[in-house]
């Protein structure tokens, strides 16, 4: 392995750049850390930390120098690989007909910096889910193709954040090209740097390295066992498609209900998540019209709409479809989990539902059934 200084960070872009990338990486915006394009050191959260809680989001100074220190940004990949408002076709009326114009495949691929192992598991759903079925997402392969990913391990997990539970860990698994783990303590400000692939052997051999120490390899491990001992929640995954399945009909679902919005916050942050609907518009001309794809919702309440009337008409159908379905129905359709253990829904659910409480609720009042449910599912 190898390490490299702060400035690097900026070669590293740089080389991106060059190399026909644009690169997108952690940006301070509005109040919350989000991915957007940068050009280097400057853009990124310098310094600034995060405080996650249920209902509960605020950036904090960290006093000191970290460039990722900071759990989870608000969104993880999937609003650049998989837009909330995607144009799929644009018709023009013409003095003998119509042109229909499609939109082109983005000119430059994209290179992320700062990717998290949450990220990364969730990009492998959205691989399964969008490109490896029988009739592929071709808009989100293209946006796929190339992918450069530089993954960063979490050294300071927030308080909703459950990854472990979840088969994840602080450090990137797999799935990136260059993975970097940011330390900094007596011995500076630093990364130790390991290589995922070809592509990324290439593109680090023209950034200033070093061989690392075994110092810093001892730092890596320690930073990362500190952060697996430090998840803010906790999910407890023996038997759960099974739980969630027999669980239909608990009465534990009109307690959740009593609180849900339904709102759509958890499946618009959430990274997995996929559901979308067509919608199309015509300008006042009436001489072009549009057709886009954009994010939808489960929660919607006409989602689940058929010729007759609505499927799942009550909130607490839908709050039970979605749970359901992440932790259980994702096992059944695609053979993996649709939670990554991000904790992004839990964060941003303005009523401070919480995903690990209310399967263990559930999982409570079917070993139990004088349970109190209303304290059983009280966010940890």
């Amino acid at each position: 392995m190898r390490t490299m200084g702060l400035a690097a960070i900026d070669e590293l872009v740089a080389v991106l750049d060059g190399a026909g990338y644009e690169v997108f990486g952690p940006r301070v915006r509005d109040g919350a850390i989000v991915l957007a394009p940068i050009s280097g050191v400057a853009d990124l959260p310098r310094g600034v930390g995060d405080e996650q809680d249920a209902a509960r989001y605020r950036l904090r100074d960290r006093g000191d120098d970290r460039l990722f220190g900071y759990a989870a940004a608000a969104q993880g990949l999937k609003p650049v690989l998989f837009p909330s408002d995607e144009l799929l076709v644009r018709i023009r009326k013409t003095p003998i007909g119509f042109d229909l114009e499609e939109p082109e495949a983005p000119a430059r691929p994209r290179a992320f910096l700062g990717a998290r192992d949450c990220d990364l598991r969730a990009l492998a759903v959205h691989d399964t889910v969008l490109s490896s079925r029988e009739f592929a997402d071709k808009s989100y392969g293209q946006r796929r193709d190339g992918v450069f990913v530089v993954a960063v391990s979490c050294a300071d997990p927030c308080g909703t954040c459950f990854c472990v539970s979840q088969g994840g860990s602080p450090k990137p698994g797999d799935g990136y090209d260059l993975a970097l783990t940011e330390l900094v303590d007596d011995a500076g400000h630093r990364f130790v740097v390991e290589v995922g692939s070809e592509r990324g052997a290439e593109v680090l051999a023209q950034v200033t390295t070093a061989e690392a120490a075994e110092s810093d390899l001892a730092a890596v491990d320690a930073q990362v066992a500190e952060a697996t001992a430090s998840m803010g929640r906790t999910l407890d995954t023996e038997g759960l498609p099974e739980l969630m399945f027999a669980a239909a009909d608990s009465p534990h679902w009109d307690t959740v209900a009593a609180r849900c919005l339904a709102c759509t916050n958890c499946t618009l942050v959430c990274p997995t998540c996929f559901c979308t609907s067509v919608e199309d518009s015509t300008d006042l001309s009436m001489s072009t019209t549009e057709r886009h794809r954009v994010w939808d919702s489960c929660f919607g309440a006409r989602f689940s709409y058929i010729h007759g009337g609505v499927v799942r008409a009550s909130g607490k159908s839908r709050y039970r479809q979605w749970i359901t379905h992440k932790l259980a129905g994702y096992q059944q359709q695609f053979g993996l989990s649709g939670c990554v253990g991000c904790g992004r829904c839990i964060t941003w659910c303005p009523a401070a539902i919480d995903i690990t409480a209310e399967a263990a609720a559930l999982r409570a009042s079917l070993a139990d059934p004088e349970t109190d449910l209303e304290t059983a599912g009280e966010a940890r």
